[in-house]
């Protein structure tokens, strides 16, 4: 008896199996437990706090239910299978994530669970919006985008895209992970956390998002339709069409939701509207419809009440955590920009290192090269010390020649300097008589002009004499020369005997002038044709001389051009333009003597 009862103590268990999102659990629960004990054990396993969103759903049958914690869990309809098989899932959504969900454990769940809906296509989103939330949850998987980590071909594991969007359009899976990857690049810096909380953000935009449907029937009329619960309230929808609801009960519009059998009557609170009923068939889908209206009723006035001691704490401890992981992750970027910049500059140094080993094994080379042509090149250096000393002595005596030809060259270019004065004093004095022969020509020009006009004057003088001879005194006049001019001055005869006579005196006094000018002009010219004869001669005896000159010089250029070519081409050079020279000064002299002589 004592070992009947003690087996009659010993407590009975049964195996559980929870799934979550993103791990499995196994527990041993005790039969007496409730659905209460199970999930609270779940949460505590999880690290959950904000409990009152989820829920612990099983299968039954063609549907499923969820578990109910007021009353024992093998009371339940739950499968008789060991382990009994639980999903933990999310039984209520948010109105705005971002203020409602505070853990990151929750934002995760939800994250996942959505995810996992809108790949079902339990949850409508356009291809746009699929693309665009895939890339976030590419960030919140693999982190920053990084080109030399992140190759073509790195998603084609993942599951990202709803298959209705695959086969929308004619796009290949290398086309589709361009584009997730085009976004994904555009993400740098957002965190894993912050990542899950954008793509639910922009989910909960979707029209189908967090809607629980159920296939009901209106009254009077039969007419097939759609249930669909959420925090926002009752919609009611076409059975074709789940985004567009044909009539609406929100939550703050309902007055009373009655449940009789199969019958369900929602009240709105404005008592001019009409009441709406509907039927549901099954009597577990009845429950579960309650169920859902009754939590999301709860939460949504609980949402527009204070928060509870918990919630406060659970949102400072979020907050200071969320300030410490902003923190830490500035500090990890720190460090792994550090340690880049770290890798890089150990890269360069190995870089360096790289290039200084190969500047090395090629200085090695030029060295074992350059201690191989130091033989060749002493030997090349004694044979150039020969020649140097050879071409010392060439150079020596080249330069001695040099010397002695710019000697040669300063006596020549005096000589020249000489000739050039006696070629200016000859062209000044060919100038002057140029000048003195023109000024001359011009005196004798008017000279002659004078005694033409004088000669007129005298012709007809004469012509008026014989005139008034004829008339007057015509015996006088045949046969007498003209008296001596008388001392009276009043008679026409006297004035024109004085006047012709003073006419033949100035006659007289131009023509000795004339023939005075002309001895002069004589003597000077044949002066000038003396000086330049013996100019003439000078320039003969100075050029035999520079051509005896010029034949040294070239005897003396033959020989010192092979070793000293620079020092001699200087006085040869000045030799020649002296030639030029005085060979332009005697075509000078030339010309001068010519002009002179006919002049």
């Amino acid at each position: 008896m004592s070992i009947l009862g003690l087996k009659k103590k010993q407590p009975k268990t049964f195996k559980v199996k929870v799934i979550t999102m993103d791990a499995e659990m196994e527990f041993s629960c005790e039969v007496k437990w409730k659905g209460k004990d199970l999930f609270d054990l779940v949460c505590r396993t999880v690290g959950l706090r904000e409990t009152w969103f989820f829920g612990l759903r099983y299968t039954v049958k063609d549907t499923y239910a969820w578990l109910k914690q007021e009353k024992h869990v093998l009371d339940q309809e739950v499968p008789k299978d060991s382990p009994i098989t639980f999903h933990f899932l999310a039984k209520f959504f948010p109105e705005k994530v971002e203020e409602e969900l505070v853990q990151e454990i929750t934002q995760h769940l939800f994250f996942l669970q959505v995810k996992k809906q809108i790949l079902d296509e339990e949850i409508f989103c356009s291809p746009e919006a699929s693309v665009l939330l895939a890339s976030y949850a590419v960030q919140a998987k693999y982190g920053d985008y990084d080109p030399n980590f992140h190759k073509p071909g790195f998603l084609a594991q993942d599951e990202l895209l709803p298959k209705r969007v695959l086969m929308q359009y004619q796009m290949t899976v290398d086309m589709w992970e361009e584009k997730i990857t085009a976004w994904y690049a555009e993400h740098r810096g957002i965190a894993r956390d912050e990542a899950e909380m954008e793509y639910l953000k922009i989910a909960q935009d979707l029209e189908m998002y967090g809607v629980s449907y159920f296939a009901i029937t209106q009254n009077k009329r039969d007419t097939d339709l759609l249930l669909g619960v959420d925090a926002q309230g009752l919609h009611i929808y076409s059975p074709n069409s789940k985004l567009n609801p044909n009539k609406s009960f929100p939550w703050s519009g309902i007055r009373n939701i009655s449940y009789s059998e199969k019958e369900f009557t929602i009240k709105p609170l404005d008592k001019k509207k009409d009441v709406f009923k509907f039927y549901s068939s099954q009597l577990r889908v009845n429950k579960l419809i309650l169920q859902l209206c009754i939590g999301n009723h709860d939460l949504f006035m609980r949402r527009r009440k204070v928060d509870s001691i918990e919630v406060q704490q659970m949102k400072a401890q979020a907050k200071e955590e969320k300030a410490r992981k902003k923190m830490d992750r500035q500090i990890l970027a720190r460090e792994k920009q550090m340690r880049e910049e770290a890798e890089r500059a150990k890269e360069e140094m190995e870089r360096r290192l790289f290039q200084l080993q190969d500047e090395a094994r090629l200085a090695n080379e030029a060295l074992l090269r350059s201690e191989e042509t130091a033989d060749l090149l002493a030997e090349k250096a004694q044979i150039a010390e020969e020649e140097a000393k050879l071409l010392a002595h060439k150079a020596a005596e080249a330069e001695q020649d040099r010397q002695r030809l710019e000697v040669t060259a300063m006596k020549t270019k005096e000589e020249k300097r000489l000739m050039e004065q006696k070629m200016r004093e000859a062209e000044q004095l060919a100038v002057k008589l140029v000048e003195q022969s023109e000024r001359r020509l011009k005196e004798a020009d008017h000279l002659k002009q004078d005694l033409t006009e004088a000669k007129d004057a005298e012709r007809r003088a004469k012509q008026k004499l014989l005139e008034i001879t004829k008339t007057t005194y015509p015996l006088i006049a045949a046969y007498s020369p003209p008296p001596a001019p008388p001392e009276a001055t009043d008679a026409p005869y006297d004035s024109a005997s004085s006047r012709l006579d003073f006419k033949d005196s100035d006659m007289k006094r131009l023509s000795m002038e004339i023939e005075r000018e002309r001895l002069e002009y004589m003597e000077k010219s044949k002066h000038l044709q003396d000086q330049l004869k013996e100019l003439k001669t000078e320039i003969e005896s100075l050029k035999l001389e520079e051509q005896q000159q010029q034949a040294g010089l070239y005897a003396i250029h033959s020989e010192a051009r092979g070793f000293a070519q620079e020092s001699v081409y200087m006085p040869h050079s000045n030799v020649r333009n002296l030639t030029k020279n005085t060979k332009r000064t005697h075509e000078m002299f030339k010309l001068v003597l010519v002009f002179a002589t006919k002049n």
